[in-house]
């Protein structure tokens, strides 16, 4: 790549202090926008349409003209500075007056306007200043309690001489694996003991591992370790395990457990960096609790019938575990991925970094700031901080920059976006959506795959699909910042929404995720009412045999997320396809074997009242006339005994037959009073030789 040189004009025309000022629809917020000492141009005039604010552009807020940013911030209303890079410069001057809490900062630099498209890139800029204004909910944080109890687990002297190099700041123990001939420590100071870890649970300060083949080392040892008696299934607790084996670690992920740390003994530099970590691991610890869960939204199981699994089959760490109808997600594990949370359908795994919600109410302000500053179709990039940030500053600084019409849309992880984030985008008036990963990614990003081609069939279908062809909604796999530019600026642009949505989205994911479709389905070009979807999708409907169904109802006490109701009044099975999860709950669970999953996504349906999927007339009780019961079942029931069995034979069975078609209470008066003894009815029926059989056999 080639340096890049400052692009463009000053923002004032000349140097100076000269500034230029433009008044927004909204004025409560003041928006600094500054040209960066005149190396990027600045669209006074668009980013004013756009930004949500009064604007101020000038060319030094961070030298000659912070007096006007800290007259800004004096003003008492919340102010957006479009520089990250002193921000700890103008935090510090917000302090000074009391007004850390009404700034936000935003780069428009490296996002923007340092770009060969930087002239033309004053709707993006509106569009990155008015969402910095989006207020994000700080996540509740998990804490990890470590007294600094350390195992390292080896094989060899480098893992007895890692032992001795932590013992002036941790209670170490060294655990040695098979080992070989294995010198004798001059000291012992650092307690060495042997076993092989069987199993291994836990995070950092709460790692709990069964030991096997354990034993002491003899006093008497002397060319080389010598060992007593061994024994299997010992139990070690401890807050730090240090892996110098250079085998199979010892947890899936293993780089993302919280105070596991893996080395390869042969490699003197990372032995070290792990050496250092591991001393530095006392104390307490707190990380963001990534995901927030509601057990009762959970459509695991039910009744031992096991239903969804998505989050347990792409849990790359293991924090995922059956708790009985439920599953349990252990916080300390998590990594922070939010794979369950893109693929959970009820929206009982929810990320919170940040929830749903608000991070698409940021969505749809920085779309709605780009179509307000005359930009149409843009491409949202969605990328993390700490891969897609510095691939997109490099390209800025030593390329050809973000083409205009490519919006930066920075997450926690990429792996978390789920299908209600993309549909808004679309619905929002995006034309393509582009998800950066790394080439090798830290997570698994199968279920982003799943998702961005489920998500390609149904803009497609709808007709946001790209005039030329090609996919709108795909992964971009690079860590080369050349490879970011091109894929960008040659990758296809679909067909925006002709009038795009503008709904507010609020409450949990599943309602989030019911607006964006719908929202999605009314702004798109060529709406259609249905899409079929590949097995496994989180929308559906059912296939029902209605003649075979009893209305037994017990589909209804199986679905997790009430999309299968019963009528308290009548016999009648209702089904809202809005709600259905495609768990399959309600078909592994019901005894006729009538119900089928049907993956698509039916607008008609989504839209339309519940749809009834059979109903019945009740059955009245011959007595009292109170119906009970449906009609069809009591019919069945009375037709498969009378004169089939010899308690329903002859005037006795007749009697009989009617306390079946009696309510509750009737059919008990009704027993009372024939006196009913089915004993007498046994001993007066006539005995056969299978009956004395049984009385020998008994």
């Amino acid at each position: 790549m080639t340096p890049q040189g400052a692009r463009g004009a000053p923002a004032s025309g000349e140097a100076g202090d000269r500034a230029r000022s433009e008044t927004c629809a909204v004025s409560d917020r003041i928006v600094i926008a500054c040209s960066c000492e005149g190396s990027m141009p600045l669209d006074a005039a668009a980013i004013g349409k756009g930004c949500g604010g009064r604007l101020e552009t000038g060319d030094q807020f961070c030298g000659r003209e912070l007096p006007r940013v800290r007259a800004a911030l004096a003003s008492g209303i919340p102010v957006t500075v479009s520089c990250t890079l002193k921000a700890p410069l103008f935090r510090e001057v917000a302090e000074e007056l009391g007004a850390e809490d009404r700034v936000a900062f935003v780069n428009i630099r490296e996002t923007a306007g340092w770009s060969a498209q930087g002239a033309a890139a004053g709707p993006k800029m509106a569009a990155l200043l008015a969402a910095a204004a989006e207020a994000m909910p700080a996540p509740a944080n998990v804490s990890f309690e470590s007294q600094g109890v350390a195992l390292v687990y080896g094989r060899d002297e480098a893992a007895i001489e890692a032992g001795r190099r932590l013992a002036d700041h941790l209670d170490v123990t060294v655990l040695l694996s098979r080992p070989g001939e294995v010198a004798v420590p001059a000291s012992g100071e650092v307690p060495v003991v042997k076993g092989t870890v069987r199993t291994a649970k836990g995070h950092l300060g709460a790692f709990t591992l069964t030991v096997d083949d354990t034993a002491l080392p003899l006093p008497s040892s002397r060319r080389a370790l010598a060992f007593g008696p061994s024994r299997d299934g010992a139990t070690s607790t401890c807050d730090i395990v240090v892996d110098l084996t250079g085998g199979t670690p010892l947890f899936p992920a293993h780089e993302l457990r919280s105070g596991y740390l893996r080395a390869d003994p042969g490699d003197p530099a990372a032995v070290e960096r792990v050496l250092f970590e591991a001393s530095h691991l006392v104390g307490t610890f707190d990380k963001p609790r990534f995901v927030d869960f509601r057990a009762d939204l959970c459509a695991h199981s039910r009744s031992r019938i096991t239903g969804c699994t998505r989050c347990l089959d792409v849990c790359p760490t293991g924090a995922i575990a059956p708790a009985g109808d439920h599953v349990a997600i252990d916080p300390h594990v998590c990594a922070g991925c939010g794979s369950c949370a893109s693929v959970c359908p009820t929206g009982a795994a929810a990320y919170a970094l940040p929830p749903a919600d608000a991070q698409m109410r940021r969505l749809r302000t920085l779309l709605a700031a780009f179509r307000q500053a005359g930009g149409t179709a843009p491409v949202l990039l969605i990328h993390d901080d700490a891969h897609g940030t510095p691939l997109i500053d490099a390209l800025a600084r030593f390329g050809d920059g973000l083409p205009a019409d490519v919006l930066p849309f920075p997450l926690n992880e990429v792996t978390q976006v789920g299908p209600e984030l993309v549909a808004a985008a679309f619905a929002y008036g995006a034309g393509a959506v582009r998800l950066l990963v790394r080439a090798r990614p830290k997570h698994d990003v199968a279920p982003l795959l799943r998702n961005a081609a489920r998500l390609e069939t149904i803009v497609q279908a709808l007709g946001y699909g790209a005039p030329a062809g090609g996919a709108v909604v795909s992964l971009i796999e690079t860590d080369d910042p050349d490879a970011l530019g091109e894929a960008l600026a040659t990758g296809p642009r679909g067909t925006p929404a002709p009038v795009p949505s503008g709904f507010m989205p609020d409450g949990d994911v599943r309602g989030v995720l019911r607006f964006a479709v719908s929202e999605l389905h009314h702004a798109a070009p060529h709406p259609v009412d249905r899409v079929a979807l590949d097995a496994g999708a989180p929308f559906g409907g059912l296939s029902f045999d209605t003649a075979s169904c009893t209305l037994c109802h017990a589909c209804v006490g199986a679905c997790p997320t009430g999309a299968l109701a019963d009528d308290p009044d009548r016999p009648r099975l209702t089904f809202a396809e809005s709600a259905c999860v495609q768990c399959g709950l309600c078909a592994a669970t019901c005894p006729e074997d009538v119900i089928g999953l049907v993956p698509q996504l039916d607008f008609a349906a989504w839209a339309a009242p519940r749809r009834v999927l059979k109903e019945e007339e009740p059955f009245a009780c011959i007595a009292c006339g109170k119906a009970f019961g449906t009609r069809s079942t009591i019919e069945r029931i009375v037709s498969r005994l009378r004169d089939r069995h010899w308690m329903f034979a002859g005037p006795a069975g007749e009697q009989r037959i009617k306390a079946l078609m009696m309510c509750d209470t009737c059919r008990v008066s009704h027993v009372l009073t024939e006196g009913f003894d089915p004993h007498a009815a046994e001993e007066n029926r006539p005995r056969t030789s299978e009956d004395y059989i049984r009385a020998r056999q008994g």
